[in-house]
C-alpha cells in the first residue's frame, strides 16, 4: 500500500498526523522551507520531532525546498550540517545547488525531489534517479494516465509521490512571481502572500491582437476571483491512485490547523485501509468526503488527474474558504463509554451543546453535552477558557487524542 504523508507545520500538527494514521510527516526547520509562515521547528525541535516519529515507527522528512540566492549558501551549509545530526528519513529539495550540497554534507540522507521542479516525464525521472534521487514528487499538472505511463517507464526502485489533497496553485508547480511583484515577498523563498486569492476588480481581459478572445471574469459582491484555484480532493478515487503504482500519497497543508491535519489523515487512512482489505471488497464511503468537508477548504475538485483545465474550469466560483467545523476540545485522558473523560478546551463548550467526537479510524459520532465538571469535580455550565481542563461524560469510548467538534 502507498505511504500516507501528512503535513506538520508544528509539533501539535505532527502528533495529530501520526495519531490519525499518517505513515510519515513532512516539516521544515526555521530556514529554507517553502512555508516560512508555518510554525516550523528549531534545530532542537527538529531532533525531537524525528525521535518522536521514529519511536512510533513513522518517518520524518525535512523540507529544504526554497531556491537560495548566492549570499545564502554559507547559512545553508551550516543548516544542512545541523539537519545531518538529527538523521531524518529524507530531505525534500528542488534546487540543484541545495541537492549537490546535501550530497556532500549528508550523503547518507536520501533526497526526495520537490514538486517545485515540475517533473512531468519519465525521462527526467530516470535522469534524476541516476543522479541519486530516491523519490520524485511529481508535478501537480499531470493526469492520472500520464502518471501511469511514468510509473511504467521508470525503475521500480524509484519512488513516486503525488499530491492527493489540498491547495492548488494557479502557477505551474507553484513557481509564482505574483507575491514578489505585489508585496516584495518571494514565493519561491517560502514567503508567498497568496495574491492569487485576493479580491480583484475588473470586468474583462483580452490581448490587443485577440480582442475577440475575451477571458470571462465573474465578479460578485465579494469581489473577483480570477486566479484562485479550487482545492484538490481525491478521496473518491483511491483505487485508481493505488492501481497507478504511486508510492506515496501526499496531503498539502502545513499552514492549516491541527484539526485539518487529523481529519484529512484520518479520512485517507480509512480509505486506504479499506482498499488494502482486498480490492474486490472495497466500497467507497461517502462519510469520508463528509469528514473532508468539515475542514477549511475551497471548492473541491480532482485537479488535473482526469482532465486538462479550460480557461477557468479549475477556478473557484465562490469567494474564500468553506470554514471548518469548530474544534472544541481534545481528550487528554480517555474513558469507557458512559464514564467521565478529561478534555482540554480549544473553543467554548457548553452544557446542552450538540457535538461530535472523532477517533482514529472512525468518522464523527454525534452526542449531546449533558454533564460538565471542573478539575475539582464541581458541576459547571461551560468551558470558556483556552486550554481549560474539564470532565465530560461521553456515550462512546474515548481515548487520548480524540477530538470533540461542533
Amino acid at each position: 500500500m502507498p505511504e500516507l504523508l501528512a503535513p506538520a507545520g508544528n509539533f501539535e500538527k505532527l502528533k495529530a498526523a501520526l495519531l490519525y494514521g499518517a505513515d510519515a510527516v513532512y516539516f521544515a526547520g526555521d530556514k529554507f522551507g517553502m512555508r516560512a509562515a508555518a510554525g516550523n521547528f528549531s534545530t532542537e525541535e527538529l531532533a525531537e520531532a524525528v525521535r518522536y516519529c521514529h519511536k512510533r515507527g513513522k518517518k520524518a522528512y525535512i523540507t529544504v525546498n526554497t531556491f537560495p540566492h548566492e549570499d545564502e549558501y554559507a547559512g545553508l551549509e551550516k543548516y544542512l550540517v545541523s539537519i545531518k545530526s538529527v538523521s531524518p528519513d529524507a530531505i525534500i529539495a528542488g534546487d540543484d545547488g541545495v541537492i549537490e550540497l546535501t550530497k556532500e554534507i549528508a550523503p547518507e540522507i536520501p533526497i526526495h525531489l520537490s514538486t517545485q521542479t515540475s517533473t512531468v516525464s519519465s525521462a527526467v525521472c530516470r535522469a534524476k534517479f541516476k543522479s541519486g534521487i530516491k523519490r520524485i514528487v511529481l508535478a501537480r499538472e499531470l493526469t492520472l494516465e500520464e502518471i501511469r505511463m511514468i510509473r511504467k517507464n521508470t525503475p521500480p526502485e524509484l519512488e513516486l509521490e503525488v499530491f492527493i489533497h489540498g491547495s492548488m496553485c494557479v502557477s505551474y508547480s507553484g513557481r509564482c512571481m505574483l507575491s514578489e511583484y505585489f508585496t516584495g515577498r518571494d514565493a519561491n523563498e517560502g514567503l508567498c502572500t497568496q495574491p492569487c486569492r485576493w479580491h480583484f476588480n475588473f470586468a474583462h481581459i483580452y490581448e490587443d491582437d485577440r480582442q475577440d478572445d475575451v477571458l470571462r471574469v465573474e465578479q460578485t459582491g465579494e469581489g473577483t476571483f480570477f486566479f484562485s484555484s479550487k482545492d484538490l480532493c481525491m478521496i473518491e478515487h483511491i483505487p485508481e491512485l493505488i492501481e497507478a503504482g504511486i508510492d506515496c500519497f501526499k496531503i498539502e497543508g502545513r499552514m492549516k490547523s491541527a484539526y485539518y491535519t487529523a481529519v484529512t489523515s484520518n479520512a485517507y487512512r480509512m480509505a486506504i485501509d479499506a482498499y488494502s482489505g482486498g480490492p474486490e471488497k472495497y466500497k467507497y464511503d461517502p462519510a469520508w468526503l463528509k469528514e473532508l468537508e468539515s475542514v477549511s477548504h475551497r471548492e473541491y475538485d480532482t485537479g488535473f488527474f482526469f482532465e486538462r483545465p479550460g480557461k477557468d474550469a479549475k477556478l473557484t466560483k465562490t469567494p474564500g474558504y468553506v470554514r471548518e467545523k469548530s474544534y472544541l476540545a481534545v481528550v487528554k485522558k480517555g474513558a469507557p463509554a458512559g464514564e467521565l473523560a478529561l478534555i482540554e478546551q480549544r473553543n467554548k463548550l457548553s452544557l446542552g451543546d450538540t457535538a461530535e467526537i472523532i477517533s482514529p479510524g472512525q468518522v464523527g459520532r454525534v452526542f449531546e453535552v449533558n454533564e460538565l465538571y471542573d478539575a475539582d469535580m464541581n458541576s459547571i455550565k461551560s468551558i470558556p477558557h483556552p486550554k481549560m481542563e474539564a470532565y465530560v461524560r461521553l456515550p462512546f469510548d474515548a481515548k487520548e487524542g480524540d477530538i470533540i467538534r461542533a
